[in-house]
């Protein structure tokens, strides 16, 4: 174990609290942004899976800001001396409804800091736990939610490119999205997210290195179980993991794809690019 992860350890099982207000107009906005009716829903009307990542947003003063539009380093996330953060994947497990109206608890803790050395340098892994309460923390979380986020080395003209994984052949559902400048800043508005890599051109391409601006995770999470929600309407997601494989960028349009299992019990649901290389991979479990 390096000095760096030990200092970090000291993050494991630290916890934080945050109480929300499950209001409807981000419900509508975010209809609205995926294309759906902008109707304002009534009180006890059930969030969409996913949504809860409207409400508890990081409302962090200007003056916290770090360089890259995330807030500094500390505070209840371990000070990860990396430049670049990403969300990797989650794993879900949707209990009981969130509804509009209701008055959320969400209790956050830090289950693990793992430090590895990859081919582009040293990696830190974080997982957050997340349990969301109807009302107050209790025994019964509605959602659980683990939060995997990677912190990794800036990009250096040298290091070795992964190789692409090709995207399942064939899918029932496939869904084109193109993620333009607009859908990229309301989504990025809407989780009050002010990471530049979502928004800000010259930023990303000339201090990360990307070659354009970079899709949000939770955005290609949310598209995939949108695909689910028009092409299964009635259908109930109990759980949803997914893994980030390979960034998606605004130069071309993607698809997210999905194909039911035969017993009707799950769906894979992934991204791919307009190569057609794998870009998420994800599985939801249904009722």
């Amino acid at each position: 174990m390096t000095t760096t992860e030990m200092n970090l350890q000291q993050w494991v099982g630290k916890s934080e609290t945050v109480v929300d207000l499950a209001t409807p107009t981000p419900y509508a906005a975010l209809s609205a942004t995926l294309d759906h009716p902008a109707d304002r829903p009534a009180a006890g009307t059930p969030l969409p899976a996913l949504w809860h990542w409207l409400y508890f947003l990081p409302l962090y003063r200007q003056s916290e800001i770090g360089p890259d539009g995330h807030a500094r380093r500390g505070g209840f996330l371990p000070p990860v001396p990396l430049p670049r953060r990403m969300w990797a994947g989650s794993q879900l497990e949707f209990r009981d409804p969130l509804c509009v109206g209701d008055t959320l608890t969400r209790v956050s803790t830090i289950e693990k800091v793992t430090e590895k050395s990859g081919r582009t340098g040293t990696l830190v892994f974080v997982k957050v736990r997340h349990e969301i309460f109807r009302g107050e923390a209790g025994a019964a979380p509605a959602l659980v939610e683990f939060h995997d986020i990677v912190y990794r080395d800036a990009a250096r003209p040298d290091d070795p490119v992964p190789a692409p994984q090709a995207a399942p052949p064939a899918a029932t559902w496939r869904r084109t999205i193109v993620a333009d400048d607009v859908l990229l800043f309301r989504y990025s508005a809407l989780t009050f997210n002010g990471h530049r890599i979502h928004y800000d051109r010259r930023y990303v391409t000339g201090v990360e290195g990307y070659p354009g601006l970079v899709v949000h995770g939770p955005l290609i999470a949310t598209l995939l179980l949108d695909l689910l929600r028009r092409e299964r309407p009635e259908a109930t997601v109990t759980g949803f993991n997914f893994r980030a494989v390979r960034p998606t960028f605004d130069l071309n349009p993607f698809s997210v794809c999905g194909e039911p299992a035969a017993d009707g019990r799950s769906v894979r649901l992934w991204a791919q690019d307009h190569d057609g290389w794998l870009t998420m991979d994800a599985t939801a479990t249904l009722a």
